[in-house]
């Protein structure tokens, strides 16, 4: 026997029920993997490595919870293993350090260190509530809408609830999330003068009602007839509830309850957590893909549920749609499909008009084989269908079938010297064994550097070597072994190189090309040949060219590019001490020329809604456009218009107008970090820079990184206090329980944590001039108060 005629090439040719069984196996199994155990998903999910920890200190300072949470916190994590650097952020009311792990520590080990350094500290302030210590995870949105209306927060609330518990008995849908909803509050408000006139202070009124409204277990009795359980059951749930709690009682029998000396009210928690859809109250639901459930499947139960309750919402209610991320991952889909239909019929086409019909049929399932065949393993290295291995595929494809390619044309030109089909496979496979192995080789080292990408780039660009490398060495097992056992293997008459008016039209085909080959091409190429030193100018030249092409800016250039969205988003931040009047003239504003830029794009066809969202000091609205194939401009140009139709609005920390991003964003085209001992310095600097920057043309939405805090009522006692014997406790804890109110309790009432505050009324606690007179003759004898800016 011929050395051709051995090896696992040759064994293969001549055993073509092997080569079908592993055609079947790679087929047949990658399509059972596909539609079973492979996670489909719009972004890749990411193992976040950060840590926080949350410790809300109410009513605080930012310099407050710095000095009294952050740096405990710091000084007890600071040294754990594991943890690669810290960073926090002090804010009203609230204090985050945020812990990062190196990649390869083991994150539930740090997490436990964490939990336990925190536990330890014991330094908080008293008014401090429990730190909150969890490892950061990334939740998958698939879809956001609003449900909104001519309704009072309540009712928003209310129905959105009944929402949520409806899809949720959905086996499609494992997580809904309510936003923009402010936390519920019982709030119980006892005026200045009523507390003076019973000799009470909010603390005693919260102390009552907190010694009142209790549900304690008393164990049980064991008698004769059986156990009977013990319980004391004085919970209250409602503010109704609260009424009748006796706050004063005197000898006679006589008793002064609750709802004699307070407003008692159901209600929210004093914050500027809201949500406008076009102008109206709204309530955001947010749906999330959870486990292996698809983006499409989740986003096709909503619709269904939407279209089910549309007829059945309240007057006056409506739904927004915000944004759909399954729309993305079906284009995305569609876009893979369209690609290989049309590759496979140019490969099947172009390869036709060379080589044998039968021949260019298997080359070209060469593409199938290979896609299918590689969810054999993606599962394997945990790689799910989404956006970026969609992607990966779609660049495979114009090169996953080069080899098969490179191997049939040379078994072909055996063929067309009359060697039998199966002799010809076996030879022509063999002598280009080596060169196809090395060009997959070569692709497959080009891409490998990505495998070692760290931090959360490296784990989502991951997706793109691991299929790429995968689809290609399929590809070079199916070219080398399956490929010839099916070409070895033909029917005799497709094995035959003459005669049929198929083959006659091929051949006039070939000899137009092998015209140009030999009167153009060659020469061309003999000339290149003998006169080396023009044709190394000749390329330098272009390569100068195309340098200077791209160095003049004729060519955009963006770090990472992604697909475009359906909304734009504009931010506007206020000072601190900004009234609510001013926050919702801003949302107003921005509203009006986001309306504005949609009319001059086409009008409210190409919308699908603008809503506004506050928290605090910050207004977010977004502009909810149609999907790209919907609408005839881009979002460069909607966002452009809307940021010339907002124009100037004075006093704004920053206003950002920018498209949405799809996956992870790579952020601010240019960031600049300054450091300095003194803040005073360090803030100044900041703005003079941030002037300059705005001076360019081309740069907008500068960001100092500086807000200004609110202004500081600092209160101390006087001399004449300290002599009674006040202390400084007594006094903050005054001012506290006057301004913040005192917190009775909390419980829970189904889903919903609700606290029972007791608090001055609002009209007695919204200027500053309520300072002085809250009690004239303890606060002009015994205390003085300075504003601090």
């Amino acid at each position: 026997m011929n050395t051709e005629n051995r090896g696992p090439i040759a064994w293969m040719a001549r055993n073509h029920v092997a080569a079908n069984l592993l055609m079947l196996i790679l087929m047949v199994g990658g399509m059972v993997m596909l539609m079973s155990n492979t996670k489909k998903e719009v972004f890749p999910e990411i193992d976040s490595n950060i840590i926080s920890v949350t410790v809300p200190y109410p009513g605080a300072s930012p310099e407050e919870v710095e000095s009294g949470v952050l740096l405990a916190v710091e000084e007890a994590v600071d040294g754990i293993d594991g943890i690669k650097k810290l960073r926090s952020e002090a804010t009203e009311g609230v204090g985050i350090v945020y812990a990062e792990m190196f990649y390869d520590a083991d994150y539930d080990e740090v997490l436990s260190d964490v939990e336990g350094a925190v536990d330890r500290i014991t330094t908080f302030p008293d008014d401090a509530e429990d730190p909150t210590v969890k490892h950061i995870s990334n939740s998958v949105m698939v879809m956001q809408f609003a449900l909104y209306g001519d309704a009072d927060e309540a009712s928003l609330k209310e129905y959105a609830e009944m929402m949520r518990d409806d899809m949720l008995r959905d086996s499609r849908i494992s997580k809904v999330e309510l936003e923009a909803v402010r936390p519920p509050e019982i709030s119980i408000e006892v005026p200045r003068q009523t507390l003076r006139n019973y000799g009470l202070s909010l603390e005693q009124v919260a102390g009552i009602i907190r010694q009142t409204a209790v549900e304690i277990p008393g164990g049980e009795i064991k008698t004769e007839a059986g156990r009977i359980l013990l319980r004391t059951r004085e919970k209250r749930d409602w503010a109704t509830e609260f009424k009748d709690i006796v706050v004063v009682a005197a000898p006679d029998g006589t008793a002064v309850r609750l709802g004699d000396i307070a407003t008692i009210r159901e209600g929210f928690e004093d914050t500027d957590d809201f949500a406008f859809f076009n102008g109206k109250r709204a309530v955001v639901l947010s749906v999330y893909r959870v486990g292996k459930q698809t983006p499409v499947e989740v986003a096709d139960a909503v619709k269904a549920y939407q279209e089910s309750v549309l007829a059945e919402l309240p007057p006056g209610f409506g739904m927004g749609e915000l944004i759909d991320f399954s729309k993305i991952y079906k284009d995305r889909i569609r876009l893979l499909n369209k690609n290989a239909i049309i590759g496979l019929i140019l490969v099947l086409v172009l390869l036709g008009l060379f080589l044998q019909p039968s021949l260019a049929f298997w080359v070209t399932m060469g593409i199938p084989i290979s896609f299918l065949g590689a969810f054999l393993f993606l599962p394997g290295a945990d790689i799910s269908i989404n956006m970026i291995s969609l992607f990966a595929f779609i660049v495979t494809l114009g090169i996953v079938v080069d080899d098969a390619i490179v191997v049939g044309e040379n078994i072909y030109e055996h063929r067309q010297r009359g060697d039998d089909c199966q002799n010809s496979s076996i030879v022509g496979a063999q002598e280009v064994a080596v060169p196809v192995v090395f060009s997959v080789l070569t692709t497959v080292a080009a891409f490998a550097p990505m495998l070692f990408m760290e931090g959360d780039w490296g784990q989502v660009m991951r997706n793109v070597p691991i299929v790429v490398i995968t689809v290609l060495l399929i590809s070079l097992f199916e070219c080398l072994y399956i490929l010839p056992a099916h070409l070895a293997h033909v029917r005799k008459k497709d094995c035959r190189t003459g005669g049929g008016w198929f083959q006659r039209f091929q051949s006039r085909f070939s000899d137009g090309i092998v015209h140009f080959a030999r009167d153009t091409y060659g020469p061309m190429v003999s000339w290149c040949v003998h006169n080396r030193w023009q044709t190394l100018a000749i390329g330098i030249a272009v390569l100068i060219v195309s340098v200077g092409f791209v160095a003049s800016g004729r060519i955009n250039f963006q770090l990472m590019s992604s697909p475009e969205g359906d909304w734009v988003n504009a931010t506007a931040i206020l000072p601190y001490d900004a009234p609510r009047e001013d926050v919702m003239a801003v949302k107003q504003q921005l509203e009006d020329a986001a309306f504005k830029a949609v009319d001059e794009h086409g009008g409210q066809e190409f919308s699908k809604g603008v809503i506004a969202m506050l928290d605090q000091n910050t207004v977010l609205v977004i502009a909810s456009l149609v999907g790209p194939d919907e609408r005839e401009f881009n979002l460069k140009d909607f966002t452009g218009s809307w940021r010339k139709n907002i124009g100037d609005i004075p006093g704004l920390e920053s206003l950002k107008v920018e498209p949405g991003r799809l996956g992870h964003s790579s952020g601010a085209a240019l960031a600049i970090r300054l450091s300095h001992n003194n803040i005073a310095v360090l803030e100044n600097a900041a703005s003079e820079l941030a002037e300059m920057l705005k001076s360019y043309d081309g740069v907008y939405d500068v960001d100092d990184g500086f807000s200004s805090g609110k202004p500081q009522l600092d209160f101390n006692l006087t001399p004449e206090g300290r002599s009674l014997g006040l202390t400084n406790l007594e006094l903050a804890r005054q001012v506290r329980n006057a301004y913040y109110g005192v917190e009775a309790f909390s419980q829970q009432r189904g889903r919903d944590t609700v606290s029972v505050n007791v608090k001055l009324p609002e009209d007695q606690r919204r200027s500053q001039y309520d300072v002085a007179p809250f009690s004239p003759y303890f606060f002009r004898s015994f205390a003085r108060a300075s504003l601090v800016i």
